[in-house]
């Protein structure tokens, strides 16, 4: 028995994704077995095709870190699943829980090992959570990578509270998981972005505050009146070059920037200076995803509040390069997403 694929070599561009066969296997000892239904992928992805994510090997890997679907066998010794369960993948091997340490982060799924594009996993019992009862195949997919980074960034790194700000960048997929769950969780959210009909959808998910960076390009100025001069409790910076520099400006007297992505890349910002953050007491913290604990927390979270994940839209299985073009294509508002069988 064999099930198809989609592989990439680190560096080789969206042209070179094919679909391979690799062999389908029972489930080992503490192993679960998953029917793929649905995958979302994140500009991550698009990195590690291009050749600009710092986590690579030489050779071929399955692509993609994030997957929903069915468990339809476990192992010996499994007792956290049972076939029917509706489940999504960790985006780490073994980041379970407590502080994140080089070893727990050095198998991430589509990085250095093999990813979930692919019609069936059978993964460690670790490496699943529960999806929320009402969500969908589609909609659970977007939980790993995104939901997580947004949820560690939001309440594990920065602690927020009801009633503080967070600041957004842009309408990709951690953005906009962040204005959910800040909608859900009484917090103010301040969004920005080039498109004013994307700031206009982002208005309808509860953003507070929007701010059109094209038209506002010293858009720091622009937070700091919006808020009374104080600024935001936490920035998700997603942006990287040119505007690292804003964000920090942006964040209140001992605010947070979470450094997440680099979507304008990843060089010097000739702007930024340390000083910043030391005369406003500041701190930056690198967010890389988070762990199987935060992952679980997240969709109980979910559940509760009825949170429904923003989809701009699925592709085929057969579709996939297409699915990252459209990513590479900056057209999306919220996740890409690929249908997965049945």
């Amino acid at each position: 028995m064999t099930m198809r694929a989609w592989q990439f070599k680190h560096g080789d561009r969206i042209a070179s994704l094919k679909i391979v066969q690799r062999p389908s296997r029972d489930p080992g000892p503490g192993e679960v077995r998953v029917a793929v239904r649905a995958v979302s992928l994140n500009y991550r992805d698009l990195m590690a095709v291009n050749g600009l994510y710092p986590v690579r090997v030489e050779h071929p890997v399955i692509a993609a870190s994030d997957s929903a679907g069915e468990v339809v066998a476990v192992g010996a010794g499994v007792t956290a699943f049972k076939p029917g369960d509706r489940v999504a993948n960790t985006f780490f091997q073994d980041y379970v829980d407590g502080r994140q340490t080089p070893t727990k982060s050095l198998h991430s799924f589509g990085g250095g090992i093999d990813g979930v594009l692919a019609e069936e996993l059978v993964l460690p019992e670790r490496c699943f959570a529960k999806l929320p009862q009402d969500m969908d195949y589609v909609e659970g997919s977007t939980l790993t990578c995104a939901g997580v980074t947004a949820w560690n960034a939001m309440f594990a790194i920065a602690n927020l509270q009801p009633g503080a700000r967070v600041l957004l960048l842009g309408t990709g997929g951690v953005s906009i998981w962040g204005l959910q769950i800040a909608k859900a969780a009484g917090i103010e959210a301040l969004i920005t972005s080039s498109s004013d009909e994307k700031l206009a959808k982002a208005k309808t998910l509860g953003a507070t505050h929007t701010i059109n960076y094209r038209s506002t390009p010293e858009w720091q100025h622009e937070v700091l009146r919006l808020t009374g001069g104080e600024g935001v409790d936490l920035v998700l910076e997603v942006g990287g070059e040119g505007t690292l520099s804003r964000s920090v400006a942006s964040a209140r007297f001992g605010g947070v920037v979470a450094l997440i992505g680099g979507v304008s890349g990843f060089g010097t910002d000739p702007n930024f200076s340390p000083m910043s953050l030391i005369i406003g007491a500041k701190r930056m913290e690198g967010v890389y995803v988070g762990s199987a604990e935060m992952l679980e927390k997240l969709s109980r979270f979910v559940g509760l509040t009825g949170i429904r994940p923003v989809v701009d839209k699925v592709f085929a299985f057969d579709e996939a390069p297409d699915a990252y073009r459209h990513l590479e294509s900056g057209r999306h508002f919220g996740k890409v997403s690929i249908r997965v069988g049945a």
